[in-house]
């Protein structure tokens, strides 16, 4: 799962469709809309949840799905969905590659849940084996009827899967802090740069 040099557009296809070749999960911990299923994460697991105002109005909505739908709220620099062509509907695997402290990493989750309604667009996705952690995470963009706030959510359930991950768990902590700001950033400047046009 961590590597020394870039996977190659070859080496991510090739993992995806292997990885398609499984069978259709379902989540266990959350809920696309409803968020966390329990009053408590489950043993063992971390839970994250941050929820940010990123504009306002039918028009910043819609600039912000179609940023979910090219999957803009993944690209960092350092995180980037690896088959951007990914469509958000169920089934799908998305290749999350990560470039951190010197290693790659390439994380297949699958989408398990989504949500398409006038007010509310978003995803749930599930890791499979081929993942450093274990566990499911939610993004969602609603906006507020009245208002017209428009907010982001992610939302994350995860432990390690990873033996240098389940050793590196503070780093791995920080990284998924890091992961949530920056993609609350990036869609908050999406609504920024439809304004200036």
């Amino acid at each position: 799962m961590f590597r020394l040099k870039r996977p190659t557009a070859e080496e991510i296809e090739r993992e995806v469709d292997a990885t398609l070749c499984r069978s259709l999960m379902s989540a266990a911990y959350l809920g696309v809309e409803s968020g966390l299923l329990s009053r408590i994460a489950p043993p063992g697991f971390a839970h994250d949840r941050l929820r940010t105002r990123i504009g306002e109005g039918k028009q910043a909505f819609e600039t912000a799905v179609r940023a979910f739908e090219t999957w803009r709220h993944f690209d960092l620099g350092w995180v980037r969905v690896a088959n951007p062509s990914a469509r958000i509907q169920i089934g799908q695997i998305v290749a999350v590659e990560v470039h951190s402290l010197g290693l790659w990493s390439l994380n297949l989750s699958q989408i398990v849940e989504v949500v398409q309604r006038d007010n509310r667009f978003g995803f749930l996705y599930k890791t499979t084996a081929n993942h450093v952690e274990a566990g499911e995470e939610r993004f969602v963009l609603t906006i507020e009827y009245g208002s017209g706030s428009v907010w982001y959510e992610v939302e994350a359930v995860s432990k390690p899967r990873n033996l240098l991950a389940t050793f590196g768990f503070p780093v791995t902590r920080a990284f998924q802090h890091r992961f949530a700001r920056e993609s609350h950033r990036r869609m908050k400047q999406t609504d920024r740069a439809n304004d200036m046009a």
